[in-house]
């Protein structure tokens, strides 16, 4: 199989009260198994069966007969990586090295937070807020549907589901308070900053 449905990196508990048991369920248990399901489906068969995802993705981007694959693709890329960005007591201001790439890019932890904040409340629909680095500069950026910063040629260093299933169970259509929680409480800057070096 090219798709695989990783382990949550944490219980299906751990980032209670903020994203619930309930929530992690359906969104890693359904969603994210079904990305998995279908893709390896729509592979089966193909000369990208046994390529690795970051390939999958590169080479069914932009072409029409592929764009089953490089939805179910992309969207187990981004939902492994959305699960990475967060952890259990996560949040609030960051540390070491993107911290200080946050204070020069955007002219502070403040700036930065706004302006993805902006970005995740502004995405119509279904999509993604990035933090990405660009040509050694970190920008923000946000994606429609399974669209992500791999095809851009951006490196990506933290991520934000703003698919209405990542929040809707425990903020319904509260978009913006989800997104505070997540800069507030969910954020993991250690990821991050392992994203900046590597």
């Amino acid at each position: 199989m090219a798709l695989t449905l990783p382990e949550l990196p944490y219980n299906k508990k751990a980032l209670e009260p903020h994203i619930s048991e309930r929530t992690l369920e359906f969104h890693h248990g359904k969603h994210h198994a079904a990305y998995v399901t279908n893709g390896n489906k729509l592979l089966e068969g193909t000369a990208l069966e046994k390529a690795d995802i970051e390939t999958i993705i590169k080479e069914s981007y932009g072409d029409a007969a592929k764009v089953g694959i490089f939805n179910n693709a992309a969207q187990v890329w981004n939902h492994t990586f959305y699960w990475n960005s967060m952890k259990p007591n996560g949040g609030g201001a960051p540390t070491g090295a993107i911290a200080a790439k946050i204070d020069a890019d955007f002219g502070g932890f403040d700036k930065f937070k706004e302006a993805f904040k902006t970005a995740a409340t502004t995405q119509f629909g279904s999509g993604w807020a990035w933090l990405v680095l660009d040509g050694g500069k970190l920008k923000i950026e946000k994606t429609p549907n399974a669209e992500l910063p791999l095809v851009k040629g951006q490196k990506a260093i933290l991520t934000c589901d703003v698919w209405e299933h990542a929040y809707y169970l425990d903020f319904q259509n509260r978009r913006p308070d989800y997104v505070d929680i997540f800069l507030g409480n969910l954020v993991n800057w250690d990821f991050a900053n392992k994203n900046l070096e590597g």
